[in-house]
């Protein structure tokens, strides 16, 4: 296709080559019956402006903030921030840098802490996994108020208006979960839940909704089945664990599925195996190693994945694309739901995009 050029146009629309140039770059001082004109000529020579080439003319730097949760390695966090490094790298051409901010789950000092840091350094944009509703408003108010726009990872707050969010349809998620695990585990009479709490809490709102569309599920369709919760704390060492586990499964001897919504279950799943409990499994979200050599070994049932890679590199793409390029992004982006099993587990793509 022959490149069109700004006299080209200014040619087509009868102007001179200024008053195109203003109006390809939305600026001031063009009157209405010329504007017209040239939006005319660009249409009818299906012009399309080169956003990258423009971006790149302006060798201007930027700087976004991504504000995540404290986290252990291997975890669906740490996929996240492996996303985040690609796409710096894929957009190194546009002095693009991304730094990332640690704030502790469930302590609103810390996270107000680090988005006051984060706001002293003036990002050009942020992505932000949020604390609870009221202390992320907080931030997200000052961030609309300073026109910064901001992308939300993980649990998605439509009232606070991000630019975008990414994550999984968190109720679906849960309930989906719950179907799957139905599959061989409709005979049972009793489930075990894990959770990993801290403070009577959860690690997560993610965490919260998918349990709501586990328990919808169960509710609707298999009420005769007793779900009994198994609750250690967040930041447990391994014999304590073992020790709970091993109480739980004495008084319990009738259970042989457990699930939990988070990414832990090789907690459980490591258990089973060191004691030879060949007839328990659990079912865990995230494909994370411990998780996939549990699942490979026969005491994990299934995995469900959540592309945590996909979503931090979208997050930061999402970012460079509105305010690099200025172009319209897609507000909502829910992540595929997948089911890993023993027969599949090897052939899932962390890294695919």
């Amino acid at each position: 296709m022959e490149k069109i050029r700004i006299k080209d146009i200014a040619e087509r629309a009868g102007v001179s080559v200024g008053t195109v140039d203003r109006v390809l770059h939305n600026r001031p001082n063009v009157s209405a019956p010329a504007r017209e004109k040239v939006e005319k000529a660009l249409k009818e020579m299906e012009y399309q402006p080169n956003v990258y080439a423009s971006a790149l003319a302006y060798n201007k730097s930027y700087v976004f903030y991504a504000l995540i949760p404290q986290h252990e390695s291997e975890a669906y966090w740490e996929e996240i921030e492996q996303g985040v490094q690609k796409a710096i790298e894929v957009r190194r051409d546009f002095n693009i840098n991304v730094k990332i901010m640690y704030y502790e789950r469930f302590n609103n000092n810390s996270f107000i802490d680090c988005y006051t840091k984060c706001l002293a350094s003036n990002p050009n944009g942020i992505i932000i996994v949020p604390q609870d509703i009221e202390t992320t408003k907080q931030f997200t108010d000052i961030l609309h108020e300073q026109q910064i726009p901001f992308v939300m990872l993980d649990s998605y707050m439509p009232d606070l208006k991000p630019l975008s969010f990414f994550g999984q349809d968190s109720f679906c998620s849960g309930y989906f979960a719950a179907k799957m695990l139905m599959l061989i585990a409709s005979n049972e009479k009793e489930i075990m839940l894990f959770k990993q709490m801290k403070d009577g809490k959860v690690t997560s709102k993610q965490q919260v909704n998918r349990e709501v569309g586990f328990r919808h599920y169960m509710h609707d369709h298999f009420p005769q089945i007793k779900i009994t919760e198994l609750c250690v704390p967040f930041k447990g060492t391994r014999s304590e664990y073992d020790a709970i586990l091993k109480e739980f499964f004495e008084q319990h001897p009738d259970t042989h599925h457990c699930i939990t919504l988070n990414s832990r279950a090789h907690i459980v799943g490591e258990f089973l195996l060191r004691n030879n409990m060949r007839d328990i499994q659990i079912m865990g979200y995230d494909m994370v190693a411990k998780n996939a050599e549990c699942l490979r070994q026969g005491s994990m049932s299934f995995i469900i994945a959540q592309h945590g890679y996909q979503q931090g590199y979208s997050c930061v793409d999402t970012l460079f694309k509105a305010i690099v390029l200025k172009k319209k992004v897609q507000p909502v982006n829910y992540m595929p739901i997948e089911l890993l099993t023993k027969e599949n587990v090897d052939f899932y793509r962390r890294t695919q995009l």
